[in-house]
C-alpha cells in the first residue's frame, strides 16, 4: 500500500546548514506546500526536521535520514543502525541509506543495517545507490525501494552527471522493486523522461527547494552579464 502512494513526484525539503532556510519550522513549511500541490511525499533530513514535518503531515509518507559526516568514512547518508533508528523513532515511514559499495563506519555492512530496520523497527529501506552493482547487492540485501540517489557523486562515478538516466534504464531491465530517480531532475521535462523510462517515482530537491542554490546561480550570472556589458 506504501508503494502505491509513493507513485509520484516526491520533493527533497531540505537546506544547508549555514542557510537561514535550515530551520524546523521552515522545512516542514516548504513539506507542507509541496503536499498542497501534489507532491505525494517528502524526503526530509534529520530526526529534528523529521518530527517537525511529520507534525504538520500526519499522514503523508516521509522518506527519513540523517546526513553524518564521519571520521574514514565517505558514507554520509544515514550510515549506522543507530542513526537510523533516531530517524524511524522521528517519524520517518521509509529509512534511506547510503547503499554504495564504500566501506562503512564502525564496519557495518548495509544488509545488516536494512535488515535491522525492516526487522526491529518495522520500516521500510531506500537504498541510495550509485551503480548497478550497489542496485543489485540492494535487491539481493532485501530492499524494495531503490533510488539513483548517489549517481555522481561518489568517487567511481564522479565523472558521470545525473541524472542517471542510463542507469534507471538498467535497474528498470534488470531488477524488480520499487524504482526512484532521484539526483539532478532539474526540470519537469526531466521528471518526466524519468517516469517513461520506467522510474516508479522521481525526487526532486534543489529545482524546486533549493533557494540558497539556485539565487546563487543567477547572481553569478547577472553580475558576469553587468560586468561585460
Amino acid at each position: 500500500m506504501l508503494d502505491s502512494r509513493l507513485r509520484g513526484t516526491i520533493v527533497s525539503c531540505q537546506a544547508p546548514a549555514d542557510s537561514p532556510l535550515h530551520d524546523a519550522y521552515v522545512i516542514a513549511a516548504m513539506a507542507q506546500a509541496s503536499v498542497l500541490r501534489g507532491a505525494v511525499a517528502v524526503r526530509i533530513d534529520s530526526p529534528e526536521h523529521i518530527r517537525a514535518v511529520r507534525d504538520r503531515l500526519p499522514d503523508t509518507p516521509i522518506i527519513g535520514l540523517w546526513k553524518q559526516v564521519l571520521p574514514d568514512s565517505e558514507v554520509y547518508i544515514t550510515p549506522q543502525f543507530h542513526h537510523a533508528r533516531s530517524v524511524a523513532e522521528a517519524g520517518a515511514d521509509i529509512i534511506a541509506i547510503d547503499a554504495t559499495l564504500r566501506p562503512r563506519p564502525g564496519g557495518e555492512r548495509f544488509s545488516d543495517i536494512a535488515k535491522r530496520v525492516r526487522e526491529e523497527l518495522g520500516k521500510r529501506v531506500m537504498a541510495d545507490i550509485d551503480s548497478i552493482a550497489a542496485a543489485i547487492a540492494a535487491t539481493e540485501a532485501g530492499v524494495d525501494i531503490i533510488g539513483t540517489t548517489l549517481y555522481g557523486y561518489t568517487p567511481q562515478t564522479q565523472h558521470l552527471k545525473p541524472p542517471g538516466f542510463e542507469l534507471l534504464a538498467e535497474m528498470v531491465r534488470r531488477l524488480d522493486g520499487f524504482l526512484v530517480c532521484e539526483g539532478g531532475i532539474a526540470s519537469p521535462d526531466m521528471a518526466e523522461r524519468a517516469i517513461a523510462i520506467g522510474a516508479d517515482a522521481v525526487v526532486v530537491g534543489t529545482a524546486i527547494t533549493g533557494i540558497d542554490i539556485l539565487v546563487d546561480r543567477y547572481c553569478t550570472r547577472v553580475d558576469a552579464a553587468r560586468r561585460s556589458t
